[in-house]
Parts: C-alpha cells; sequence; structure tokens
C-alpha cells in the first residue's frame, strides 16, 4: 500500500478523527466515491456498495480480467485467509501451479504484491538427520497483500456472499461485516503502522521491514535498522486499551525463536493501560490512532 493512497483518501473526505480517517480507508480506500465518511459504516456500504453490486462486479471484473470463478474463489481465498500463497490455493480448490500463474498476472496489473517470507529452514547437524514430523511437514511460503483497501474489501465481504446479494439479502451481509469487522480493520491499521514506524524512525534509516512468519509464531512488525537495531511491534485495532499482558506475550513470542529485541512498539487504536504507560521509554515506543497523523504530512514520500 502506497501513503499515498492514504494521504489522498484524507483529502477527499476530511474525517475528522483519525479513528473515522483509518476505518473508513480500510473499506474505502483506493477507489473514487462520492461519501461522507462520518455516516454509519453499514449505511456506507448499502447505499453505495451493496445497492450498486451490478454495476461494481462488472466494473471489478473488467479491470481484473476475471472470466473464471475459480479467480474469484481464489482472490477472496488471499483476502480472507492467512495470506500465504500455498494455504489459499487450497482453500479456493486450485492447483498451486495456476494459483500461483494468476497471482503473477495480478501482480504485474498492480492488483497485488507480494511479501516475502523471512523464515529460514531449520538447520541439520548432520546430513541424515530427521526433524520432529510437524517441522519435516511445515512448509515456508510467501504470503500476498492487496494493494487497493477496497478490493481486499471486495473479496473479504462480498463475492463470498455473492448469493445473499443477488437476492437482495443485505441484512446477512451487514452482519457478517459487524461481526468481523474489527479483525478486517486490524490489517490496514498494521499495514499503516509499519509506514508510521519507518517514518518514526527516518534519522536511522530502517533497512528491512514487515512482518515475520513462521511454524511457531507471528509477529505484526519486525524491522532492521542500519545499526542492526532490531525492532518487533504490535497491532491492535480494538475498542479497548492495550495492557501489559499483551507486552509479556509480546516477548514470549520472540524468546520462542530467539530473538533479542531492542526496542518494542505498539500500535493501538484506544491506547494503553496507565500501568503500561508508566513504562514508556526509548526502548518501549507506543502509539495510538492519534499518531498517524504524520503520515498526513505532504512529503511523505513512500
Amino acid at each position: 500500500m502506497q501513503v499515498k493512497q492514504f494521504q489522498s483518501f484524507y483529502h477527499e473526505h476530511f474525517p475528522d478523527n483519525m479513528e473515522i480517517l483509518i476505518d473508513s480507508f480500510s473499506i474505502f480506500g483506493g477507489w473514487e466515491w462520492d461519501l461522507d465518511v462520518h455516516q454509519p459504516l453499514e449505511h456506507l456500504i448499502h447505499d453505495l456498495i451493496l445497492d450498486n453490486y451490478g454495476h461494481l462486479y462488472n466494473e471489478i471484473s473488467n479491470i481484473l480480467i476475471l472470466e473464471d470463478p475459480k479467480y474469484h474463489r481464489l482472490l477472496s481465498a488471499l483476502a480472507l485467509g492467512d495470506r500465504r500463497i500455498h494455504s489459499a490455493c487450497k482453500r479456493a480448490h486450485i492447483s498451486e501451479e495456476k494459483g500461483l500463474q494468476a497471482i503473477d498476472f495480478f501482480r504485474q496489473n498492480g492488483i497485488l504484491s507480494i511479501e516475502h517470507s523471512r523464515e529460514t529452514p531449520p538447520k541439520k547437524d548432520y546430513p541424515k538427520q530427521r526433524f520432529k514430523r510437524e517441522v519435516e511437514r511445515h512448509r515456508i511460503s510467501h504470503k500476498i497483500r492487496f494493494n487497493t483497501p477496497f478490493l481486499r474489501f471486495w473479496f473479504y465481504f462480498i463475492i463470498p456472499m455473492h448469493q445473499e446479494i443477488e437476492r437482495g439479502e443485505f441484512e446477512k451481509v451487514l452482519e457478517n461485516f459487524k461481526q468481523h469487522h474489527a479483525s478486517f480493520s486490524s490489517f490496514i491499521f498494521e499495514e499503516l503502522s509499519l509506514l508510521l514506524l519507518e517514518k518514526t524512525f527516518k534519522v536511522e534509516e530502517i533497512i528491512s521491514i514487515g512482518s515475520y512468519w513462521d511454524r511457531q509464531i507471528e509477529l505484526d512488525i519486525l524491522a532492521k535498522t542500519q545499526k542492526d537495531t532490531i525492532i518487533v511491534g504490535e497491532c491492535k485495532w480494538t475498542n479497548t486499551k492495550i495492557n501489559k499482558s499483551e507486552l509479556g506475550k509480546l516477548y514470549d513470542k520472540c524468546k520462542t525463536i530467539g530473538l533479542k529485541p531492542d526496542i518494542i512498539t505498539l500500535f493501538s487504536k484506544r491506547g494503553f493501560s496507565k500501568e503500561l504507560l508508566s513504562q514508556r521509554s526509548e526502548r518501549l515506543r507506543l502509539f495510538t490512532a492519534d499518531d498517524f497523523a504524520v503520515l498526513l504530512e505532504e512529503n511523505m514520500s513512500q
């Protein structure tokens, strides 16, 4: 995702706080809309998307050149699942060869981008060493990101319920949105957190940044600077404050893979407990939704 998409969305719709901006951007970002972001999201989804389903379906299908339904299934599997290529192909009931061809096509046309795994295969102490069954069967897999927030929303909430929409059963779609809204928006919050972290460390340049996953754990953020500073982070788009227990869970994840972070970063929609705020330091950096306003500065170039 480009930060210019985020900036453009703000300048087109001028939400009055960052929570509204991030929430509405996660749904409508990257597409042209005439919308009032201060209206309830369910109303906007109903009026702008569900009421115009046929038109949007044709428009998106023409842009993506989607004639085969299995590619709709693949994009929905990527939006709904863990974003790993092999698991998306399995979920979409498509061969990995065909899936990779489709993903490559969508990448070339700017629809998708790839996030390379930074997991390394386990090292053998001797040539014929055998690992445990779960280790042997584990596959290192890259992940896929949608470059446009709205297209991710479309394949997350709309295409999987196209039959209900065609029957006019909009309430089922909106109920599904209510149930999964927070987890859906949290991914965009994570992407924006990566951009904010890069902005924060502009003096000490970050040379690698992204999420991290392997057989045992997942980290929302793992970054390294030119000075070999290791930064890890967790992002929480929930209506409750982050407390000290979340910090403990993050330390446990790092310990599992033998990672010793120099800096911990926590990104929270609704802030932090008093106990956690009292521990804020150069080593523990805490960010709330309001801090994302820095991404709206015009000198951001990503």
